[in-house]
């Protein structure tokens, strides 16, 4: 047959038809699962007619498996049947047991029931039987409740003698009776259901009522005692052994106490305790302590007080510890470290006391006493340093006497008030020098023979002497006390500045007055006073350390650049007044007078001979610098009068006379400043030198060979212009229109840039506008 034909004859040959019996709609719903499931297998299976050949095989191995299934099932079945017959015989054997003790149950109820009339008849009996055991206590305590008021009264009597142990012995028998009455009392109260009643509590109290009032003399006195330890160790000291004996006895009670009743439900603690004297006894020792601290008073020590006070503080203390360490650690058990107790204690009541005075208006000389008494007298040997105290503590174990924090407050109030005393001493050092400059006297001179004033003596002394005195407390409080005086010494030297300015306008104003006959050399003796400084300012920034150098403030000070500006600006006044000096001579230059006779340059000369004579009074190097600018001026003025004088040579005979009359003044200037060259100041390019090139230039014979001449003279002076060189040839009067021409197209073409370090000469030197009406064309000009 077909395919499908085989395919439902095998699903009618594996599986057969259900029974005819009703089954559950799940296993229906299985079973169409599982006929669908088959029908699915098998339609894969056999696909194709000779796979029916191997029908008998799948049928025996579907039949095994059927078989080992049912099999498996009903094993399984059958042990879940036997599990539960059991639990069901175990139900039935739990549900006896409970009807019986249910039976019991209500037998004894109904026990309970009829024997509570009984308990209530024996209320009367517990209450008389409470009352019997309170009535025996009090009887047995009758002989020590009648001797309370006596011993009491010895006790107090004892106290007041300062018989501390015996006393403290007495106390000890009172407390303890105390505490029996009040047990006692508490557990007749507590068989009976219920605590001790308030009635009987104040009635112990109000017999032992002196107790607590002998506790607190008792404390009072050993208190007392421990206060005057320091003076009864050197007298007598056992009313203080007997005091450390009572506070262990009481220590050890304590202890006993706590360990035997500290259970919630144990006997309770007798009143007031625990009572903890020997922290008590500690916490006494520094209040005794810090009471040599408290009648400071703010007025006795102030200024040179201070430093007494501490001082004072220091032996006091020494003295207290020696007697701590050799006399009254003996009187106490070894862990009482009684000598690293006092020191602890005194380290407070010191750091306390300190940090009040700290908070003082303290002026410089008490914050420094202060400061180096904490910094270095404290730490030294002669104090916490001492070799046996180093022995009992270690210093880093107190931590430091005064905070950082509270250290670098202090350090910035003394530079504050240093500060404050330098401003004003600079002030009145520099109205002193003000005063100085309108003598009428020549400056003092110092053993070298150099101006001087008293200005840069007393600003050097005072602040090489504060830095001193600040590296005595530390390098760091030093570099601030620099800082600030060089921040003093820059705004010092600004008003010396302004106050040149205004002493320079004076002297024009009114020239001639007696006030002015030594102005030149008040000047000379500020610019001495400047190198002075600067060598003292330089000192002290060698002193700074490097690491602190901005450290104090975003803009450090620059005082030598204020030095700088300060000489400058005096080196400028002094040369105004040279010039000054050198004007009436000068309109006499480059004329025909001058051509014929030389005059005036000998009196020229004679004035700067005397100006440079005064100039050796200046401290080097400032005394190069001013013959340096005079022989710059001098040369400058001379050649400056050249160009605007305009002398025209009338023949070769004249500029010959002209060149010798120049040579002529370029020796006599060269004699006057012949002091430069053998100090070796030369500049590199000498100014005097240039008036003999001039000379050259003019005497020249040959004027087509000006071309070379002007081209020598540029490689020298790179700075001259068309026009100077113009005015040289209208000097010599010779020049045709072709020459100068080309002269000047050779200058324009060959203009050199200025060399590094070149200072230029004819830039200074400004040439008159020409009076002529016509100018010869040149190749510029077209």
């Amino acid at each position: 047959g077909s395919t499908g034909n085989k395919n439902i004859y095998f699903y009618i040959l594996v599986f057969q038809a259900a029974p005819a019996a009703e089954v559950w709609p799940e296993v229906e719903r299985a079973e169409r699962l599982a006929r669908g499931a088959a029908l699915k297998w098998a339609s894969g299976v056999f696909c194709r007619p000779e796979h029916l050949e191997r029908l008998s095989q799948y049928r025996k191995r579907e039949s095994q498996r059927t078989a080992s299934i049912h099999t498996r099932l009903k094993s399984m079945v059958q042990s879940y049947l036997e599990g539960v017959g059991w639990g069901l015989e175990q139900l039935r054997e739990a549900r006896v047991e409970l009807s019986q003790v249910s039976q019991a149950l209500k037998k004894a109820g109904l026990e309970s029931d009829r024997n509570s009339e009984g308990v209530k008849s024996l209320e009367r009996l517990r209450e008389v039987s409470v009352q019997h055991r309170q009535l025996v206590a009090a009887v047995s305590n009758l002989p020590r409740l009648y001797s309370v008021r006596g011993m009491v009264l010895e006790t107090e009597r004892l106290v007041e003698s300062r018989r501390l142990l015996e006393a403290h012995a007495r106390l000890m028998d009172l407390e303890r009776w105390q505490d029996d009455i009040l047990w006692q009392l508490h557990g007749a109260a507590g068989s009976a259901g219920s605590s001790l009643s308030p009635e009987d509590r104040q009635l112990v109290d109000q017999y032992f009522s002196g107790v607590g009032q002998l506790v607190e003399a008792l404390a009072k006195e050993l208190w007392a005692v421990v206060s005057s330890a320091l003076a009864l160790a050197r007298q007598n000291p056992t009313p203080f052994v007997s005091a450390v004996r009572i506070v262990e006895r009481e220590e050890a009670l304590d202890r006993a106490l706590q360990q035997d009743r500290g259970g919630a439900a144990g006997r309770p603690l007798p009143p007031g305790r625990p009572r903890c004297w020997r922290a008590s006894f500690f916490q006494v020792l520094e209040e005794a302590v810090s009471a040599r601290f408290r009648s400071v008073s703010y007025l006795h020590t102030r200024g040179p007080g201070l430093a007494g006070h501490l001082s004072a503080l220091q032996h006091g203390i020494m003295a207290d510890l020696a007697t701590v360490r050799h006399l009254l650690e003996h009187c106490v058990p070894a862990h009482y470290q009684l000598t690293a107790a006092y020191l602890r204690a005194s380290h407070r009541c010191l750091h306390a006391h300190l940090a009040q005075v700290s908070s003082w208006d303290l002026e410089s000389g008490e914050i420094f006493a202060v400061l180096n008494w904490v910094l270095h007298i404290y730490n030294s040997p002669d104090m916490m340093g001492h070799p046996e105290l180093v022995a009992e503590m270690e210093k880093e174990d107190l931590g430091p006497l005064i905070s950082t924090e509270g250290l670098e407050q202090l350090q910035n109030k003394y530079v504050q008030s240093v500060r404050k005393s330098v401003s004003e001493w600079m002030h009145k050092a520099l109205q002193v020098e003000l005063q100085d400059w309108q003598r009428d006297q020549e400056p003092d001179t110092d053993h070298e023979g150099f101006y001087q004033t008293s200005l840069p003596t007393i600003i050097t002394q005072m602040l090489e002497e504060n830095a001193r005195v600040a590296l005595m407390i530390g390098a760091s409080l030093r570099d601030q006390t620099i800082q600030m005086g060089l921040y003093e010494m820059e705004n010092l030297l600004n008003r010396f500045r302004e106050a040149l300015v205004e002493f320079g306008k004076e002297h024009r104003r009114d020239p001639s007055s007696s006030k002015s006959k030594f102005y030149l050399h008040y000047l000379l003796a500020s610019i001495s006073n400047c190198i002075i400084l600067k060598k003292s300012t330089e000192s002290l920034q060698q002193q700074q350390s490097s690491r602190s150098a901005g450290r104090f403030s975003r803009t450090p000070p620059n005082p030598l650049a204020a030095l700088d500006r300060a000489v400058r600006r005096a080196c400028r006044l002094v040369m105004d007044q040279l010039l000054t000096d050198l004007q009436p001579f000068l309109p006499g230059l480059l004329t025909r007078p001058w051509l014929v006779q030389g005059d005036p340059t000998p009196k020229l000369c004679r004035v700067l001979e005397h100006h440079l004579e005064l100039y050796g009074r200046v401290r080097p190097p400032c005394r190069q610098r001013l013959q340096e600018e005079a022989q710059w001026l001098t040369v400058v003025e001379y050649v400056r009068a050249l160009m605007q004088k305009r002398f025209v040579c009338r023949g070769a005979d004249e500029r010959k006379q002209l060149a010798q009359r120049m040579l002529q003044d370029d020796q006599l200037l060269r004699e006057v400043f012949h002091g430069l060259e053998a100090e070796g100041s030369v500049p590199e390019v000498n100014p005097v030198a240039l008036l003999p090139v001039i000379a050259d230039f003019i005497r020249l014979k040959d004027p087509h060979m000006l071309t070379l001449e002007v081209s020598g003279l540029a490689a020298k002076y790179p700075d001259i212009s068309d026009e100077h060189v113009s005015v040289l040839l209208d000097i010599r009067g010779d020049v045709s229109r072709d020459v100068r021409g080309s002269v000047l197209d050779l200058l324009e073409q060959s203009a050199p840039p200025l060399p590094a370090g070149y200072r230029p000469i004819f830039t200074d030197i400004l040439v008159p506008p020409s009076t002529m009406a016509f100018c010869l064309p040149t190749a510029k000009c077209a």
